[in-house]
């Protein structure tokens, strides 16, 4: 089954309210799983962000432990999975008592071999986004033991994504080196390259969502509303149900067509 995933991320900025308001709302959409990030401030290395807010604004939207497990218990009473991404070995210990099923890589820690390793110990299932990533690193993660339970996620690393950047031949290529399901992590603005990355073989697709784009965060702006979330979740039931192999007789239903009316325009 075709798994859809709403990345919720960072885009609540520390309000545990809004939070819970944006998993109620993927909820209902029909989401498999609603996923946050994991990072602490401290673990963030010198550089332009020191300069330009964006360590503040990190800082401010990151999770503590118990924001951590509020969300988690938010997504049991709505029925959907808690899961979240994973940037620094740090906090692992926490994260792997935390009884969640799968865990993420992402992008930005494509070559973090050690946090891949640690992540495959600790989490039945794996997904690693291959964003900004040459081919030959997403090769030497695939060096790695254990690899049946990891999943490797095609991604454009740039916000938003356009139509012309998306690659999915990009998805075919990762189809053929892995021995495994791949998935989709998408930054269209729109649910188009979703909807093609099933039609490609995804079998996890993960899409930026939101309540409203109009809230502070970069990834408010081009995150999907819950109208179109709705809309790709419909498209991945119906998809799979297109996609059941009934055979290659004619099916029960074509029976009257097929004893009433074929030939009923050859008199001689």
């Amino acid at each position: 089954m075709i798994k859809v995933i709403a990345e919720i991320g960072w885009n609540h900025m520390g309000d545990m309210e809004l939070a819970e308001r944006m998993i109620v709302s993927a909820a209902k959409c029909g989401v498999d799983y609603c996923k946050f990030q994991t990072w602490s401030e401290s673990n963030l290395k010198d550089g332009a962000w020191n300069e330009d807010g964006r360590r503040d604004i990190y800082k401010k939207a990151q999770l503590t432990e118990e924001d951590h497990l509020f969300l988690q218990r938010i997504c049991e009473e709505n029925s959907v999975k808690f899961m979240t991404s994973i940037f620094n070995l740090n906090d692992m210990n926490f994260l792997k008592n935390m009884n969640m099923d799968i865990i993420k890589i992402p992008s930005h820690e494509v070559n973090n071999i050690e946090l891949i390793q640690s992540a495959l110990e600790n989490f039945d299932t794996v997904l690693v986004s291959t964003g900004a990533s040459k081919w030959k690193e997403v090769g030497e993660i695939l060096k790695i033991a254990d690899k049946d339970r990891l999943i490797l996620m095609h991604c454009v690393s740039t916000y938003p994504c356009p139509s012309e950047k998306v690659n999915l031949p990009r998805l075919e290529e990762l189809k053929k080196i892995s021995n495994n399901a791949v998935g989709y992590s998408g930054h269209h603005s729109d649910i188009d390259d979703a909807i093609a990355a099933m039609c490609h073989g995804a079998t996890i697709i993960e899409k930026h969502f939101t309540i409203d784009q109009e809230l502070p965060g970069r990834d408010n702006k081009f995150a999907i509303l819950p109208g179109k979330m709705t809309e790709l979740c419909n498209f991945r039931d119906n998809y799979e149900k297109m996609n059941s192999n009934l055979g290659l007789d004619l099916q029960e239903c074509e029976l009257d067509t097929f004893e009433n009316y074929r030939g009923r325009w050859s008199k001689n």
